[in-house]
């Protein structure tokens, strides 16, 4: 039996950050990072059953298109990734009345929707970018055992091995594979590696003038990254490689796709994010229909 101090829940038999309870959540998930983007989501929807917030984990549940799916809000970061989805996984692979671990287990499909800057500089505000692979510099999956695309870690620690001040610890994951066949249809998504930073300023090699960072050439090093000259180096950002990574680890079908606001070697911010988003949240749900 899981104890009371692994497995925390509330009063009312919810799981303690999301405060969902099993019912409430479909088996088509998609990640939202901001809240407010939740509203931008239900607005495709048929109808909506269940409205639940706590923080910044905003939850709605409802039919799009006759499909049950769930969208959730995980704020910034992979320290939000890992509570959302082992919370996620507990809510449909935990008896949370006996605290055991059910024998037969469900595997969710979870499709991020956000945003991103970009590293190649043909790939303009608005591209969407599916991460096929990530590449994690936040440190996430260190904490737990597996799930690690060796071959492309020893590739990228070769390369980067040239480069002054890029002695940091990382790790490599992939997505699903039972998307690949619709992907297909959609030749305009670019797919390649995503790198995921602990921070969106000095992390990404960011300053705001008052601070020097270890790393002011990162942009350019990360783009001249790619594995068997197939897969680009085409993003950054702050949650896809936790999603990845532990979302394959617990045994759920993860994807990312993300709408690129900045593109950083150029230089150029979207003139208008918000529509970037929506083309992106149109397009990642009848993905998520046929998926």
């Amino acid at each position: 039996m899981i104890s009371s101090t692994e497995l925390i829940l509330n009063p009312d038999g919810s799981v303690y950050h999301l405060c969902l309870l099993p019912e409430d959540v479909a088996h088509k998930i998609i990640f939202v990072g901001d809240p407010e983007r939740i509203p931008s989501v239900t607005q495709h929807f048929d109808s909506v059953e269940i409205r639940k917030q706590k923080r910044e984990f905003h939850t709605a549940t409802g039919f799009c298109k006759g499909q049950r799916m769930t969208v959730i809000s995980t704020g910034i970061g992979t320290d939000n990734i890992d509570i959302v989805l082992n919370e996620l996984d507990a809510l449909v692979n935990i008896d949370l009345n006996t605290r055991t671990i059910k024998e037969e287990k469900v595997t969710l499909k979870i499709m991020r929707f956000g945003t991103c800057g970009g590293l190649q500089p043909e790939n303009m505000p608005g591209t969407i970018v599916r991460s096929r692979f990530s590449v994690g510099m936040d440190g996430l999956l260190d904490y737990y055992r597996g799930g690690r695309v060796e071959e492309l870690e020893t590739r990228f620690g070769n390369y980067i091995s040239g480069f002054e001040n890029m002695d940091f610890p990382f790790y490599a994951v992939k997505d699903a594979e039972s998307v690949n066949e619709i992907f297909r249809k959609y030749p305009e998504i670019q797919q390649g590696i995503t790198f995921t930073a602990k921070g969106f300023y000095g992390p990404q090699g960011r300053s705001l003038g008052r601070l020097s960072v270890t790393n002011p050439d990162i942009i350019d090093i990360f783009s001249g990254f790619s594995f068997y000259h197939i897969y680009k180096a085409l993003n950054l950002e702050m949650e896809t490689a936790g999603i990845l990574g532990l979302g394959g680890l617990l045994g759920h079908e993860c994807v990312s796709l993300s709408a690129i606001l900045a593109n950083r070697p150029k230089g150029v911010f979207a003139e208008n994010p918000g529509l970037c988003v929506e083309n992106l949240i149109e397009k990642g749900l009848k993905i998520i229909q046929e998926w």
